[in-house]
């Protein structure tokens, strides 16, 4: 590769980034083929605070219900509420589409009540059109699936909750 083409691609990179910060995307990638056997595959992507403001309003928005009930137990009950805050969550690890069995028809990987070793495929998460099984981190009893099938997540959403 000569240093001109390297110039430009360097300058394409410096585009693409410029792109996902314009647009507020937390991922792009693009191939560019040169021809036989020269081609550039370039992945950018940032990691951004949105899980945060989404986690932060959840306990926001069980804060009124919380206050209406009796002094002593508002902290656990909003504890309760935030699925994320819960020890058994298990959050998403990257942005994308959920599926909850490996095809239409097929049956669910899990469901409410089912127990789960480590390991086992809990769902899957469809990014960048790879499809990527996430696994239960450890063994437990399935008590709430908190995304429904063919929904779009964020990186740290949480998607069930294994005790």
């Amino acid at each position: 590769m000569t240093n001109k083409s390297h110039e430009a691609d360097v300058a394409f990179i410096k585009a693409l980034a410029e792109l996902l910060r314009e647009n507020d995307l937390t991922e792009l990638q693009v191939k560019r083929d040169y021809g036989d056997d020269d081609s550039l595959n370039v992945r950018v992507s940032r990691q951004t605070a949105m899980a945060a403001p989404v986690q932060v309003a959840m306990p926001a928005a069980a804060a009124p219900v919380a206050a209406a009930a009796p002094a002593a137990t508002p902290a656990p009950a909003a504890a309760s509420d935030d699925p994320a805050s819960h020890p058994g969550a298990v959050a998403s690890p990257m942005v994308g589409t959920v599926y909850l069995q490996a095809e239409p028809g097929s049956p669910a990987f899990i469901s409410v009540g089912k127990q789960v070793n480590e390991g086992d495929t809990l769902l899957i998460v469809e990014a960048m059109k790879t499809m990527n099984h996430i696994p239960a981190p450890k063994s437990g009893t399935v008590k709430r699936i908190l995304v429904e099938d063919g929904a779009a997540v964020e990186f740290g959403t949480p998607l069930a909750i294994i005790e």
